[in-house]
């Protein structure tokens, strides 16, 4: 591109600087850091990332031995007894009956002896006979058959008052029908999804951000384009007072030249106003207070630079690096992985269990209130999915036609993306082409404005001319700074459809 004197009066009316104290210099990339890192749908979607995430970790668990432990405690208000009530009744009055018993007999006996004057005669004078029998009178069955009866009704009475359990058990899959492993598999796609959910919302923000930044580098310049198009009038109007003090030129043209300077300055406060609410909406999507003064590092360039022209890429390569693209591909196969879970419910299920058991009373050991020794158990666990209502084959179908269905659109995505790419590759041609005629009309305008100027100046072109060349001036300028700006909007809008923001992203 030439530049020479392009924009030389431009340069020469500037504005009024603000306070650098008060002044925040800020190029195109800290305008796009600052939105990343502002911007609270990018945070929730990072946050979405960092859950699916732990998804994975989840689901990756499900690979591993459930293990628990389990303790329990049990009251209750009564023991059990392993005896029939009659039986427990008759040991707690088997030592009266045996004492009544003895008694009777020990009375009989006494009976018969008294009965028989010999043997009584005998025993009388038979010291230990008497003594003997006065023993066996006395002789207590009652209280030692009343403790044996008692122990043994003890011994067939469980204490089960106050139960402890304690138990450690481990479940092992061995073979789910893989539902396991496509699980994974779908929590892995699903954390890649969330990624590229991210990624499109970076590369939207990017967008957002490049769009105001160079509004706002339009604006500025256009403000600028009103200064010097009112500087000039400003001139052109004191010329023409002073002709028409000569009697030169006529009260009509110095009328006319007011109306002219008169709608240069509402231009001018036009464009003031609005570069002031479009640094607001940049302050507002870069998170800085909406009263931040700002300077933008392209803001006050003699002219827009032309950007690199970005080399034209295989659509493969397109669709590889688009979100929209890798986002519908991923939702295809997760409904691919989504459609085999649901077959896995119709096969077999295969798990291995092991336990280990202790409690107290003891259940191994006559229920003795201790923790010695427990039981440990090791068993397989098959099921066998027989018949129900044919959900798991309905979900398998649903599954596959979810597959297909984000297939077809990721098909027509891809079609759409090639479409996009065509017509931003036409619009960057068309926005080259219109700056190279705009560079030419600006050529053409300035010369003709010089022309015009020392013209006027000489008496020999009239006021409205000279108008009229000024206020082309002003065209080309305006259209030379909308070819400029257009072609850097241009530029992004072909990154973002060949995926290239998130490729600079990652170089960085």
């Amino acid at each position: 591109m030439k530049k020479g004197t392009i924009l030389l009066l431009l340069s020469l009316s500037l504005a009024l600087p603000v306070p650098a104290a008060a002044q925040q210099l800020l190029t195109l990339e800290d305008c796009r850091a600052m939105a990343v890192e502002a911007n609270r749908e990018l945070d929730q979607a990072e946050t979405e990332l960092e859950m699916a995430g732990y998804d994975r970790k989840i689901a990756r668990a499900n690979y591993f031995p459930n293990i628990s432990a389990t303790g329990a405690y049990l009251h209750n208000n009564r023991n059990l007894s392993l005896l029939p009530e009659n039986i427990s009744d008759g040991l707690a009055g088997a030592g009266a009956a045996a004492q009544a018993r003895y008694d009777q007999i020990y009375q009989s006996i006494g009976s018969i002896l008294r009965s028989n004057p010999d043997v009584a005669a005998a025993l009388a004078s038979n010291a230990d006979a008497i003594a003997l029998l006065s023993q066996l009178g006395q002789t207590d069955l009652k209280t030692p058959i009343d403790a044996i009866a008692r122990q043994v009704d003890e011994s067939f009475t469980l204490d089960i008052s106050d139960i402890y359990v304690g138990a450690v058990t481990l479940v092992q899959p061995v073979f789910m029908g893989g539902k396991i492993i496509y699980s994974n598999q779908m929590a892995a796609l699903a954390e890649q999804l969330a990624a590229s959910r991210y990624d499109m919302k970076y590369a939207e923000t990017v967008v957002a951000v490049d769009q105001a930044y160079w509004q706002i580098v339009s604006i500025a310049a256009k403000k600028k384009l009103a200064e010097s198009y009112n500087e000039l009038l400003e001139q052109l109007a004191h010329n023409v007072d002073i002709a028409v003090n000569e009697g030169v030129s006529t009260q009509a043209d110095a009328l006319q030249v007011k109306v002219k300077a008169n709608e240069a300055k509402m231009s001018l406060t036009k464009a003031t106003n609005g570069l002031a609410l479009a640094k607001m909406l940049l302050c507002k999507q870069i998170g800085l207070p909406l009263d931040t003064e700002i300077v933008l590092a392209d803001e006050n360039l003699e002219q827009v630079a032309v950007p690199e022209l970005i080399p034209e890429k295989d659509m493969e390569a397109v669709w590889a690096d688009r979100p929209e693209t890798k986002s519908l591909s991923l939702a295809t196969q997760i409904y691919d992985r989504k459609a085999k879970v649901a077959r896995a419910d119709m096969l077999p299920k295969v798990l291995l269990g092991a336990s280990y058991m202790v409690s107290n009373p003891n259940m191994y050991h006559s229920f003795e209130n201790n923790w010695r020794g427990g039981m440990l158990s090791v068993g397989v666990i098959v099921n066998v999915p027989i018949f129900h209502g044919f959900e798991a084959l309905q979900k398998t179908r649903k599954a596959r036609a979810e597959a297909a269905l984000y297939q077809d659109r990721l098909d027509d995505a891809k079609e759409m993306i090639q479409l996009q790419v065509t017509r931003n590759y036409k619009l960057w041609n068309e926005a080259l082409e219109r700056l190279t005629m705009a560079e030419s009309s600006l050529e053409s305008a300035e010369e003709n404005l010089r022309s015009a100027t020392v013209g006027h100046e000489a008496g020999v072109i009239d006021t409205d001319t000279l108008l009229g060349a000024q206020t082309a001036w002003l065209k080309a300028h305006s259209e030379y700074i909308d070819a400029g700006i257009e072609l850097q909007v241009t530029r992004t809008l072909l990154q973002q459809s060949e995926g290239g923001i998130l490729s600079n992203r990652a170089e960085k």
